[in-house]
């Protein structure tokens, strides 16, 4: 791939369980300098209702905040921007209605991350702000709906999970009146512990030698702690339990200001506690360094990989070949001959840009993935281990257009697949792209394939080979008629000759 100039500006933005984040900066020799950032509480998290639908308040107070933020990034090119929703975007029964608006209020795509991906992202961030050390570090962000527990080396994440609570949700669950008293924090506190319970043996097996924390809670205790004196040099166990105690003796949220806690703080910092109490407790910290860096700035270090083309999912997908053993050659026969097709056909009648191209070059590396669990039916093996499989790099919106397009390579197409997706339209005719390709290497020969004209109008194909090529090849002609019946039943037309 030639290597892309630096844009001039980038943005990050973080759509939390929270708060909404955003970061600008001017990237600078494999770096960057922030230029502005915004934040605002959104909170959320709190606002399901008893169906695990965003209410309409909720939709509109993030939506009048990403309005504001779109006026800041709008005129930035699209990639130059990347914008993220975290638990609370994965959660909601409602989140694909609520992303229309929203992608429309800011002017740019939002992409939906797994916990997973997020946890990869925080990785990301905080390893870039910390010294190049070859300590294993125990990274923990306990976000509004989520926390992420990684431990990394450098800028290696080896262990990643992301566990479902966060400070709103906790919050919502035990301090929902704002009542703050031994029992309920007691309550808190266990409910913690038990969510962190499976992944504690994982968590010490790694051997971790320093703990990190990151983002707004682990950086709202730190700072009350060090307002009261109890602890100078990033947070200990014993310097919470004086926090602790402090919170049951205020008795209520709205008094919690007194301590140094900032009035939007305040209501979600008895269920941060109570998780960071309990992540302590069950994985043996004593003390903890705090980084002022996290997923906002990995997302920046993230979106800088992708123009300098040393993006994350190539990686991801040339791991994913090795790992179920995909046919290399035959893959490398696939790639080439779907981009040649849609080189010709790029345009109209397929708008094309660097995404869509690497999401065809990644759907034809791994449209045999699937032959791992059996021959029979794997288009339908692959795009399953493809929508569930953890894919860093990659959102969940990626990972279901990537899906979709391996389900769909060969055999009937399940165009209402395609329904659920961003421009249905160029989904399925980039599927009918592969599709051709792979139909031109059923029989998996060393030999190239002649050369090979398309041309399309609206629904119809045409297919031109050679002088007499279809003559000599009578098993590619059956394959073509029997892929012309295929597409019939999708609305176009496959002729050749």
């Amino acid at each position: 791939m030639p290597h892309r100039q630096d844009p001039a500006t980038i943005a990050a933005l973080d759509l939390g369980s929270n708060s909404f984040h955003m970061v600008v900066a001017q990237p600078q020799d494999g770096r960057f300098r922030v230029i502005d950032r915004m934040r605002e509480v959104v909170r959320l998290a709190a606002g399901f209702d008893s169906q695990n639908r965003l209410t309409p308040e909720a939709s509109e107070r993030a939506l009048r905040c990403l309005s504001r933020f779109g006026q800041r990034i709008r005129h930035l090119p699209p990639d130059a921007v990347r914008a993220v929703g975290t638990n609370a975007l994965r959660m909601a029964r409602n989140s694909e209605s609520f992303l229309s608006g929203a992608e429309l209020a800011l002017g740019h795509p939002i992409d939906v991350v797994s916990g997973y991906e997020e946890a990869r992202l925080i990785y990301l961030g905080v390893s870039h702000g910390l010294d190049d050390s070859a300590d294993l570090r125990l990274v923990i962000d306990i976000g509004g709906g989520s926390t992420e527990v990684i431990v990394g080396r450098r800028f290696e994440p080896l262990v990643m999970e992301s566990l479902h609570m966060g400070c709103v949700s906790m919050s919502q669950s035990f301090f929902r009146d704002g009542v703050i008293d031994a029992s309920r924090m007691r309550a808190a506190e266990i409910a913690a512990r038990q969510e962190i319970e499976p992944v504690e043996e994982a968590i010490g097996r790694s051997g971790w030698q320093v703990a990190i924390g990151a983002s707004g809670t682990l950086l709202a205790i730190n700072r009350v702690l060090a307002a009261q004196g109890w602890a100078t040099d990033g947070i200990t166990r014993e310097a919470m339990l004086r926090l602790r105690t402090a919170l049951i003796d205020a008795g209520h949220v709205e008094r919690l200001t007194a301590l140094g806690v900032s009035a939007d703080r305040a209501p979600v910092l008895p269920g941060g506690l109570a998780i960071a109490l309990g992540a302590f407790e069950e994985l043996g910290i004593t003390r903890m360094r705090v980084s002022d860096t996290a997923m906002r700035e990995g997302l920046l270090y993230d979106l800088m990989g992708r123009i300098h083309d040393e993006d994350v999912r190539e990686q991801t997908v040339m791991n994913l070949t090795q790992r179920f053993a995909v046919d290399r050659a035959q893959l490398t026969r696939v790639v080439a001959t779907s981009a040649q097709l849609l080189a010709q056909v790029s345009g109209e009648w397929v708008p094309v840009d660097e995404e869509t191209r690497h999401l065809l070059r990644w759907a034809a590396s791994l449209h045999e993935i699937g032959q791992t669990v059996s021959h029979s039916q794997y288009q339908k093996h692959g795009a399953y281990l493809l929508h569930h499989l953890d894919m860093p790099g990659f959102s969940r919106g990626e990972q279901n257009r990537l899906s979709n397009l391996v389900r769909a390579h060969r055999r009937k197409i399940p165009l209402a697949d395609f329904g659920m997706g961003q421009d249905p339209r160029t989904q399925l005719r980039l599927a009918i792209v592969l599709r051709l390709a792979v139909v031109l290497h059923r029989a998996r020969g060393a030999a190239a394939p002649p050369e090979v004209s398309l041309k399309v109008e609206d629904t119809t194909l045409r297919l031109g080979f050679p002088r007499n090529w279809l003559a000599a090849h009578a098993l590619t002609a059956a394959d073509l008629e029997q892929e012309a019946e295929y597409l019939r039943s999708v609305g176009y037309r496959l002729k050749f000759k």
